[in-house]
């Protein structure tokens, strides 16, 4: 846990997808320039906004709408050092700790000075051919080794560190950080790990007559996915899937950076989220 300076340059970024994201972008960008601070407002895809950000003219980057939207400006923050300070438009907000009403209190604190920074482990992939490299991506909550279009389950082997885990008959496997313990791997049966842990979590999915069980590997460890039989795909937090021949290798280990999140309170603020959550499914909106 840290606490850097008190930030003064913002970039204030909405996201297409959520409707009110633009109004409370904006109302967010009103606030800081009325208290004197520099403030950019845009779109988390806008390549101008992300050209200076990329530059380092910003001290942090607020983001108003939902686990998505946290998702997506960790990709584009996390190289750069960036802290972020996501506001919850959402239903669930797993990354988030602030909610729409409360984001005027949350400025606040942060301009007195009463935050620290949660730092989390992003893994990095890597899609290998014949040994030869094809390109590599930085996942904050997992990358996904799965079946392509055909329902059949896919042969596939785990690795770690060089040594054989298993072979799995299965839908699919998912290695995960800990931030992405609450999402896939959470679906798919797995643990829920603190988010300061630097493991990576290895999940089964629909595995057919296999290990069923995830295995928290230890810290520092890489994991080798090899493809031995089907048509598989690779998806990085959820995005376009590319296609993995037999033979190919995907090696997972710890990120070259980590996402920086702002945080208030005490770090139990985690537990606390995750108590409300397991009492309601608000992906559904109704309570159990």
């Amino acid at each position: 846990m840290s606490a850097p300076s008190i930030p003064r340059r913002f970039a204030v970024a909405a996201y297409a997808k959520v409707p009110e994201s633009a109004t409370e972008a904006e109302a967010i960008h009103n606030w800081l320039l009325a208290r004197g601070l520099q403030s950019a407002c845009g779109r988390v895809d806008d390549p101008a906004l992300c050209g200076r950000l990329q530059e380092g003219e910003f001290d942090l980057f607020i983001t108003a709408g939902g686990d998505g939207t946290m998702l997506r400006s960790a990709h584009l923050c996390a190289p750069v050092g960036t802290p972020i300070l996501g506001i919850n438009l959402g239903r669930l907000g797993f990354l988030m700790q602030v909610r729409q009403k409360e984001w005027r209190e949350a400025l606040e604190r942060l301009l007195a000075g009463d935050f620290w920074i949660e730092n989390r482990m992003m893994l990095r992939a890597e899609h290998l051919c014949g040994g030869v490299s094809q390109g590599n991506w930085h996942a904050l909550n997992e990358a996904v080794v799965c079946r392509g279009a055909l329902i059949r389950p896919i042969h596939i082997s785990a690795s770690a560190d060089g040594h054989l885990l298993t072979t799995y008959v299965a839908d699919g496997l998912i290695a995960s950080t800990a931030t992405g313990s609450t999402a896939y791997a959470l679906a798919s049966g797995g643990p829920i790990l603190p988010p300061e842990l630097r493991n990576i979590l290895l999940v089964p999915i629909a595995p057919h007559l296999s290990v069923d069980r995830a295995v928290v590997l230890s810290e520092g460890t890489s994991v080798s996915i090899l493809i031995r039989e089907g048509e598989a795909v690779l998806s990085v937090d959820g995005q376009s899937p590319l296609p993995l021949a037999v033979g190919d290798e995907v090696m997972v280990r710890a990120g070259d950076y980590a996402a920086k999140f702002i945080r208030f309170g005490d770090p139990g603020y985690f537990y606390r989220n995750l108590t409300a959550y397991m009492n309601q499914n608000p992906s559904i909106g109704s309570s159990r």
